[in-house]
């Protein structure tokens, strides 16, 4: 084993299965830009997966707790990479993803307790949204709630990869920035959960409001220039509320960005609430039917508090069709045209497949049929009879009415986003979710069938301290899981 010197820290060498991966980057939530959580790890297969365990010698140890999916980076020359992690505290660390022993740390200033907030149920609360790296720049980008005077702030903050400084320019602060563009924001009433996104060297930021749905917050998108720090630019929906809050945030196909908003308040006429949005890079509003979709019954959906937006779109292909598939609090799973997404009531299929609210971040992935869309749901219409509770497997099999349905349904009990790996890109599909807040337990099932290939935690069974919508990550080699003040890795490997 040998080391590379890291702006003056030590990092463990670890020609690990990263290298064989080929694997630089895991730059944003869930993988890819479309949000499909599709990872590869070498040797973890349908057979190995039941030797999966806790990697006792990993350290992982960091200061608060975690809601954002931890990235991966790997400097360029080295064998191995780092972990990065933000939390509630906020606070960034790079950890040697072999050691979990942290190469560097930066803190970036006070959280805001939850006695300066007018609701919410994060304390503190700092870092909630999954951060983005730019792997050409080796840069990464965050939002962080930050107490300053006269209160809290919402500020963006630019940090080198190599040793965690904060880049020149920045942080950003999204009020002041808006407000130089006649725009207002409400930092104190705004609440940072969507992961952030990068499209044709921009920033983009997503904000909602807190867990209580207080104050007069709006569903915002924010975009700022990359390589002059600054806000160039907003959409904001017209209605009060309808906030950006799943955990996926914004996702990117095609050149544009796509948002699911929640509950609009107070209006008569349709605002921009209870929809998918198709935005343009620019952050233009458009009033065509083809860049909007809202369910014809989105007015009952407003008053009854059953959010489009407790998932993010998922950008899905089919059959050379453009499509989105978005998943509401009211258990419905809506099949849309991704290039006309067809305004008020405009959805190709529809169909209820989950007897509860669905609010996470679902996974993607193509196989015999057509394609697949995982989420944590208690399935409605589960092969077999009876729902089960837990993990829902939809499957879409053609872009029109009857093209919904669903493949299989797993109990697991917690709150966690799924996430899926294959032994080399197609084989072994393994789905994997964590029962945050519930059994706490790392869950893995055979994408084709379901099947459980794994269940288990570390000692007692459990990992400790999982928030609720906790995103798996995948890389060198291993499946990580963030808890409250520590990373806990797991391995196939001796």
């Amino acid at each position: 084993m040998r080391f590379l010197v890291l702006s003056g820290l030590a990092m463990c060498v670890h020609a690990g299965a990263a290298w064989a991966q080929g694997i630089d980057a895991v730059p944003g939530y869930h993988q890819a830009d479309n949000r499909s959580g599709q990872y590869v790890v070498p040797g973890l297969t349908w057979q190995s997966a039941p030797h999966l365990h806790r990697d006792a010698s990993f350290d992982g140890r960091v200061e608060g707790h975690i809601y954002a999916q931890p990235l991966y980076w790997r400097p360029p020359g080295a064998a191995s990479g780092l972990l990065i992690v933000a939390t509630e505290a906020n606070v960034v660390y790079a950890l040697d993803a072999a050691t979990g022993h942290a190469v560097w740390r930066t803190a970036l200033g006070p959280p805001a307790p939850r006695s300066a907030l007018p609701c919410g149920n994060i304390d503190p609360l700092g870092i909630t949204g999954t951060p983005v790296i730019d792997p050409k720049a080796g840069a990464l980008y965050l939002d962080a709630m930050v107490v300053r005077q006269p209160g809290p702030r919402h500020l963006v903050y630019g940090l080198s990869l190599r040793d965690g400084s904060v880049l020149q320019g920045w942080p950003v602060d999204i009020a002041e920035g808006l407000r130089a563009r006649g725009m207002s924001f409400a930092p104190r009433l705004q609440n940072e959960r969507g992961a952030l996104v990068i499209l044709d060297g921009r920033l983009f930021v997503p904000y909602g409001g807190h867990f209580g749905d207080c104050g007069d917050y709006h569903g915002w998108v924010v975009g700022l220039r990359l390589d002059r720090p600054g806000v160039f630019g907003g959409w904001e929906t017209r209605g009060r509320k309808g906030g950006i809050w799943a955990p996926g945030g914004i996702a990117a196909a095609d050149g544009a960005l796509f948002v699911a908003t929640g509950n609009t308040d107070g209006v008569r006429t349709w605002s921009d609430g209870e929809a998918v949005i198709r935005l343009a890079p620019d952050l233009h509003r458009s009033a065509s039917p083809r860049d909007a979709f809202a369910p014809a019954d989105w007015l009952r959906l407003d008053q009854d508090d059953l959010d489009l937006g407790g998932t993010n779109p998922m950008p899905i292909d089919l059959h050379g069709r453009r499509l989105i598939v978005a998943l509401g609090k009211d258990g419905k799973a809506y099949l849309l045209d991704r290039e006309n997404l067809g305004g008020i009531g405009g959805a190709l299929d529809v169909r209820q497949v989950s007897q509860g609210p669905i609010r996470n971040g679902p996974a993607s992935y193509s196989g015999p049929g057509g394609v697949f869309v995982a989420f944590q749901g208690d399935g409605s219409a589960c092969p077999g009879g009876l729902g089960t509770g837990g993990l829902t497997v939809l499957r879409i099999s053609a872009p029109s009415r009857g093209g919904l349905s669903t493949a299989w349904c797993a109990e697991v009990n917690g709150a966690g986003s799924p996430i899926t790996t294959t032994s080399d890109g197609s084989a072994d599909r393994i789905v994997w979710i964590a029962g945050a807040e519930g059994d706490n337990r790392l869950h893995g099932f055979r994408g084709d069938s379901g099947q459980p290939v794994f269940t288990g935690g570390g000692r007692g069974g459990r990992i400790p301290g999982l928030r609720h919508f906790v995103t798996i990550l995948a890389a060198d080699g291993r499946l990580y899981v963030a808890g409250d003040d520590r990373i806990y890795a797991f391995s196939v490997a001796p």
